[in-house]
């Protein structure tokens, strides 16, 4: 079974940076896809922004130009560089994959990394 493991949230003052990293584990899988999703108290979640095994990208409107995804594959890792934070950008943020694994279509979730920013 593919599992993700996020890191590197945590509490930064408006303007800041951080950054994101997810791992992912397992044995005979393949990654095709690779994103992060966000949810606020209240909110549905949503993308944030994606990136294909090739390495095209995809960003909500809202991150552009402030966010940079980006992956590893030798590493099976992919990362979010968060600039230019603003409190809007506080939520649990979610790392996803899809893939095939052992023949089979699958689709994972990371158990989510705080981002707190503070005004």
């Amino acid at each position: 079974q593919v599992q993700l493991v996020e890191s590197g949230g945590g509490l930064v003052q408006a303007g800041g940076s951080l950054r994101l990293s997810c791992a992912a584990s397992g044995s005979a899988y393949i990654i095709n896809n690779m994103g992060w999703y966000r949810q606020a108290p209240g909110n549905q979640r949503e993308l944030v922004a994606s990136i294909t095994r090739s390495g095209s990208t995809n960003y909500a409107d809202s991150v552009k130009g402030r966010f940079t995804i980006s992956r590893d594959n030798a590493k099976n890792m992919v990362y979010l560089q968060m600039n230019s934070l603003k409190s809007d950008d506080t939520a649990v943020y979610y790392c996803n994959a899809d893939g095939v694994h052992l023949f089979t279509k699958y689709n994972v979730w990371g158990q989510g990394t705080q981002v707190t920013v503070s005004s």
